[in-house]
């Protein structure tokens, strides 16, 4: 432990060597994205997942990235929740240094993760822990023809969210309430480029509970992401920075017909 200190400041003058001898690129876009998602219960422990993602640029002009997925959902106890399944994620070209151009770039996930549910007073906290299996599509030519091969990557996310109620204790039917989350994006694995800091997003705003299982949230979102090539013109690391909003649709419906104890 007496090491440790060391090994951070050598890990530091390091990084602040190669910062000063190729500094960064910076691109900046302003974000607008649509998010939908519910947990449909489908038994008084199991849930199903559905989520789709509409992600645009130049606020809305411009098309950035499309995701749509499917999971299934097990309520372990009332504080621990675990849940899997699959994502779609497709990324268009965009920004002053596109990772892909010309034809969109696929992309086929798995991913494992566990929540836990915290109340401190009226605060509510979620902590979610998530394993990605990432198989992210390459062209023969860039920009065109068809996909010719898959690179595998691995990927783990932390978030930590939170909701405040402004009109009571709890957050009930017809009443608003602050919500906000920061998530970190690690990449690991033998595919992984220069982005094992993948990436960081911070967001909050405000929310509108119609009923226990409908939910309209507005949020400002900053993004900041880092690209697992340098720029190729000038070797320089390129990193996104990237702020704009997000629109929460949360709804859930009850496929157990109120079977559910």
């Amino acid at each position: 432990m007496r090491r440790l200190p060391l090994v951070l400041g050598l890990c530091l003058t390091v990084t602040a060597g190669f910062g000063q001898a190729l500094p960064r690129l910076l691109d900046h876009n302003t974000l607008g994205w649509v998010v939908y998602s519910g947990d449909h219960a489908l038994s008084d422990q199991w849930a199903l997942h559905t989520e789709y993602q509409l992600r645009r640029v130049k606020v809305l002009g411009a098309q950035q990235q499309h995701l749509a997925r499917l999971g299934l959902v097990r309520q372990l106890t009332d504080r621990v929740t675990v849940s899997g399944g699959y994502t779609y994620f497709q990324t268009h070209e965009y920004g002053r240094y596109p990772t892909v151009s010309g034809l969109p770039q696929p992309e086929h996930r798995l991913y494992e993760d566990v929540t836990l549910t915290d109340a401190f007073g009226p605060l509510q906290l979620e902590q979610r822990l998530r394993l990605e299996q990432r198989w992210v599509g390459q062209r023969a030519e860039e920009g065109a023809g068809r996909v010719q091969a898959w690179e595998y990557q691995h990927r783990i996310r932390y978030q930590l969210a939170g909701s405040y109620p402004l009109q009571g204790p709890t957050i009930d039917d017809g009443e608003w309430y602050l919500n906000a989350f920061d998530e970190l994006f690690i990449s690991f694995g033998r595919n992984v480029g220069n982005n094992i800091f993948n990436q960081n997003r911070l967001s909050g705003g405000l929310g509108y509970q119609f009923s226990d299982n409908a939910k309209v949230e507005l949020n400002y979102l900053n993004q900041v992401t880092q690209h697992a090539e340098p720029n190729p013109a000038t070797g320089r690391p390129v990193f996104e920075i990237n702020n704009g909003f997000r629109v929460n649709i949360l709804y859930d419906l009850d496929f157990t017909g109120g079977q559910q104890e």
